[in-house]
């Protein structure tokens, strides 16, 4: 039987509602770029350590090409039991999911097997799709597991999606969140509309995928008029690339201001770090070269802290770009009480165990 949204686990569900950070999970290969399940481990054990409420596995962060090289479900499966053996408490699973519809509902069924809650489905293989077929793809999947929707940016290869996409999509009665990761306010704001329009506001979480934005996504209302009436959406947490790094910080810092929102007190002091949060991601994004680093990017900054032996990526070609270490040395350095690397000294030993 398909688990449906009405069959997580209440606990699942309450997580992602209040809001969570949730990591991009890396993936860890060797020097010859095959798999090391070691480290893949001690990345699990540490974003369950830093208090990451969930996993994202097999998205862009871990990279796509795990499809081809045949090192999907390896990866999703050692991801789902380490979080399972490791964390004393529930973690909210999330698969990528990609492909023709075909392929997504397989993908589908292997996440289940190894007990994700819910799908994060990527829409780019379905370019040039009409927003009816776009629909359909997603109503067939969400038989098959909650979703979680997935607005990529252009810049790596999403397509653009109106707030009539996002109305239809957020009226399935399987979707129980969004990730907006599209580096831009007016997208942001299509999908705050057409999550209203839906009225599914109290049922779809928000999450955001804005790395360039992330402080201000998690304490800015966005308004959005449904008739006469005014509904202020929250973006409830974070579904990043981005705290794939210095996660314990990112933990802290979602903690921070759930605590301002909630005594309506969010100070000059927080607004200001979202600049420095955003100056971090310039870095680790490759943002100067239209983020062609951006994953061996967040893997040197792993790779710094002992977490990653290498920067490899699946791609012999996909390597950090002219003057990103630099830049990562710089932020590292400008930025080190952002930085998260007296804990993961003081336990990666254990981790690597």
């Amino acid at each position: 039987m398909p688990l449906h949204r009405s069959d997580l686990p209440a606990e699942v569900l309450a997580i992602l509602r209040r809001g969570s950070v949730i990591p991009a999970h890396p993936l860890a290969l060797d020097a010859a770029r095959r798999f090391d399940p070691r480290r893949q481990r001690a990345l699990t054990r540490y974003y369950l350590d830093a208090g990451a409420g969930g996993l994202a596995v097999g998205v862009h962060a871990t990279q796509f090409a795990i499809r081809e090289a045949g090192l999907y479900e390896p990866v999703l499966e050692l991801a789902a039991r380490t979080a399972r053996e490791w964390a004393r408490r529930p973690v909210v699973l999330i698969a990528g999911l990609s492909g023709r519809t075909a392929q997504a509902k397989r993908e589908a069924q292997v996440a289940l097997a190894h007990g994700y809650h819910a799908g994060m489905l990527s829409l780019a293989p379905m370019r040039g799709a009409s927003t009816e077929e776009l629909v359909a793809h997603c109503a067939a999947v969400a038989g098959e597991i909650p979703l979680v929707g997935f607005y990529l940016q252009t810049a790596v290869g999403g397509i653009a999606l109106p707030a009539e996409f996002w109305r239809r999509f957020a009226a399935l009665d399987n979707v129980v969140a969004i990730k907006i990761a599209t580096f831009s306010r007016y997208s942001t704001l299509d999908v705050a509309r057409g999550v209203v329009a839906a009225r599914a506001e109290e049922r779809v979480a928000l999450y955001t995928g804005n790395d360039d934005h992330i402080v201000l996504d998690l304490v800015t209302p966005i308004a959005v008029k449904r008739g006469a009436e005014e509904v202020r959406v929250r973006i409830v947490g974070g579904l990043l690339g981005h705290w794939s790094v210095w996660t314990r910080r990112a933990v802290e810092l979602h903690e921070r201001v759930r605590a301002a929102v909630a005594a309506d007190r969010v100070g000059e002091d927080l607004l200001a770090l979202d600049a420095r949060v955003t100056d971090c991601n310039a870095a680790f994004f490759d943002v100067a070269h239209d983020f062609a680093g951006c994953i061996p990017g967040c893997h040197e900054v792993l790779r710094r802290q002992g977490l990653l032996e290498g920067i490899w990526c699946l791609d012999p070609k996909e390597t950090l770009s002219p003057g990103q270490a630099g830049e990562i040395e710089r932020v590292c350095r400008e930025h080190a009480d952002l930085a998260d690397d007296e804990f993961v000294r003081a336990n990666l030993a254990r981790w690597l165990a």
